[in-house]
C-alpha cells in the first residue's frame, strides 16, 4: 500500500498543497513551525479520522477558514482509490470516495492503513488509560472498519445513559426511570459486547508481536507483556493463557448486562456509568510489576516503540502492509531504539520521515529529502515543499 498524491487545503499551515508521493521513503525536512508534523497528520486523519495531536477537528481547520480538505490518492495490490474529507467549522464531516459522496464519512475507513510513530507515544506509557483505549480502538477499527460504527453507537447510548442516571439520582426513582434505564443498559450492553470482543481478540493476536519487538529493542530489559484490564469481566476472558478463537459478542452483553445490574445502586448514587469497556485499559507489563510507574524513561520508550511496532506486524500479517509515518521521532530516541525503528522502516512500502535536519535520520534510510517552508504573515501563510535536489513541488 502506497500513496500516490496527497492534497490538502486549509489544513493546520497548509492554504494550499499538492505533493506527488511515490513508494520508499520520504523525508520532509524543515525547521519547527513549517507545516512538515501537518502533512504527517493530514495522512493519519484520512487513515483514522482522528488527529493524533488534538482531540477536536476545529484546530485542523486554517484559522479565518471555514472548511478544511485533505485528499489522497491511494494504491493497494495495483487497485487505485481516492478518498476526500471535508472538515467543516459548526457543521458535520463530509467526505467521498472516488469523487463520490459517501452517507457517513466512516464509510472511507481501511481504505489508507498507517502507522504512526510520534514524540506523543510517550503517552501510551505514561499517559491515562484514555490514550491506551484509544490506541486499541483505532488499531481495531484500522483491522475492521465496521467497528467505526459499533464505538460511535457505544459513545451515543453511553452519553444517554449517564444523562438518564444522573436524572434519575436526583429524583426519586420512579418506575419509569428505572423502565427506560433497562432499555439503555441493553443497548449499551450490545455494543459492549461487540466491542470487548474486537478488544480481546486484538489484545491476544498483539501480545506476541509486542514482547517479541521489546525483546529486539531491549534485550537487557525485563520481558514485556500487554493484557486487558477490566473490573468487571469475570477471570477467564482475561486469561492470557486463554486458548485463541472469536470471542463471543452475545455472551459478553450476557457479562455486561449482569454487571450493570449489580451496580446499579452506585450508579445511581454517583450518576455514572460504571461498567463498559469505557473503564477498561490496556495492561503493560514489565517483568512482574506494571510499566507506569516503575518504568524508567528509556524502558517507556522502548514499550511505546513496541507497540507501535507490534501493530506494524499485526497489520502487516494480515496482508496489507500499513503506509510507516514517523513523525520527528528519530531524535527522541538512543542508537539501539533508533537502529530497530530503522530496520522496519527500511522494508515497509513506503515511509513518510519529518525531521529537523537529515542528521536525525539513520543513514541506511536513504530516501527522498523534501524541504519544508513556510513564508509570509503569520495569519496569512503561503507554504512550499521543494526538492533539497530539483526544482520546486507546488505547495
Amino acid at each position: 500500500m502506497f500513496i500516490r498524491s496527497l492534497s490538502l487545503r486549509d489544513f493546520r499551515s497548509w492554504a494550499h498543497c499538492e505533493l506527488e508521493l511515490s513508494p520508499g521513503r520520504t523525508v520532509f525536512l524543515g525547521s519547527n513551525g513549517n507545516g512538515k508534523t501537518n502533512l504527517l497528520e493530514a495522512v493519519g486523519y484520512l487513515a483514522t479520522l482522528a488527529s493524533h495531536r488534538v482531540a477536536a477537528d476545529a484546530p485542523l481547520i486554517r484559522l479565518g477558514a471555514a472548511q478544511a480538505r485533505i485528499g489522497a490518492t491511494v494504491v493497494n495490490a495495483g487497485r487505485e482509490l481516492r478518498i476526500d474529507v471535508e472538515l467543516n467549522q459548526g457543521a458535520a464531516n463530509r467526505a467521498q470516495l472516488n469523487r463520490s459522496p459517501v452517507r457517513r464519512t466512516r464509510e472511507v475507513l481501511g481504505i489508507l492503513q498507517t502507522v504512526l510513530f510520534a514524540p506523543e507515544d510517550l503517552a501510551l506509557v505514561r499517559g491515562d488509560p484514555s490514550e491506551r483505549r484509544r490506541f486499541m480502538d483505532e488499531l481495531c477499527t484500522t483491522r475492521r472498519p465496521r467497528l467505526a460504527g459499533v464505538r460511535a453507537d457505544y459513545d451515543r447510548v453511553l452519553r444517554q445513559r449517564s444523562a438518564l442516571l444522573k436524572t434519575a439520582g436526583r429524583q426519586a426513582r420512579s418506575r419509569a426511570d428505572l423502565s427506560t434505564l433497562d432499555v439503555w443498559d441493553g443497548h449499551l450492553a450490545t455494543h459492549a459486547g461487540e466491542l470487548l470482543a474486537e478488544r480481546l481478540r486484538l489484545v491476544h493476536e498483539l501480545h506476541p508481536h509486542v514482547a517479541q519487538a521489546y525483546r529486539s529493542i531491549a534485550p537487557e530489559s525485563r520481558a514485556a507483556a500487554i493484557g486487558y484490564r477490566s473490573g468487571y469481566l469475570p477471570a477467564e476472558f482475561l486469561d492470557p493463557a486463554r486458548p485463541p478463537g472469536p470471542e463471543d459478542p452475545a455472551e459478553l452483553k450476557q457479562v455486561v448486562l449482569r454487571e450493570l445490574a449489580a451496580a446499579r445502586p452506585r450508579e445511581l448514587d454517583r450518576g455514572v456509568c460504571l461498567v463498559g469497556p469505557h473503564r477498561d485499559d490496556l495492561e503493560l507489563i514489565l517483568g512482574a510489576a506494571p510499566a507506569k510507574g516503575f518504568a524508567s524513561h528509556g524502558e517507556s520508550w522502548s514499550f511505546a516503540l513496541a507497540l507501535r511496532l507490534g501493530a506494524f506486524e499485526l497489520l502487516r500479517e494480515s496482508g496489507t502492509e500499513p503506509v510507516l509515518l514517523l513523525d520527528d521521532v528519530f531524535a527522541e530516541l538512543d542508537r539501539r531504539r533508533r537502529a530497530a525503528l530503522a530496520a522496519v522502516a527500511a522494508g515497509a512500502e513506503q515511509v513518510l520521515i519529518t525531521a529537523a535536519v537529515p542528521e536525525d535520520v539513520p543513514p541506511e534510510l536513504e530516501s527522498v529529502p523534501l524541504r519544508v517552508e513556510t513564508s509570509g504573515a503569520e495569519d496569512h501563510r503561503s507554504s512550499h515543499i521543494g526538492a533539497a535536489t530539483a526544482g520546486p513541488i507546488v505547495g
